[in-house]
C-alpha cells in the first residue's frame, strides 16, 4: 500500500443527545449524534406509538371534543 494515502483510524467516543456514550472506530476522535439505539423509537419499541401519533391527533381533531 502507498504511504500517506489512508487516513488515520482512531477509537472514537460517540456521545448521543440522550447522554448515552459508546466507543467505535472512526477517522475522528469524538462524534456527537442526535439519536442512538438507546433512544431511537425503532429500537425502543415505541415506533408504533410514534407512527400512530399523527393518526390519533387527526382523529381527535376531526371527531374529538372541542
Amino acid at each position: 500500500m502507498k504511504e500517506g494515502l489512508h487516513p488515520e483510524f482512531f477509537e472514537a467516543t460517540v456521545t448521543c443527545g440522550c447522554g448515552n456514550t459508546f466507543k467505535t472506530g472512526s477517522t475522528k476522535k469524538e462524534l456527537r449524534v442526535d439519536v442512538c439505539s438507546k433512544c431511537h423509537p425503532f429500537f425502543t419499541g415505541r415506533q408504533r406509538d410514534v407512527a400512530a401519533g399523527g393518526r390519533i391527533e387527526k382523529f381527535n381533531k376531526r371527531y374529538g371534543k372541542q
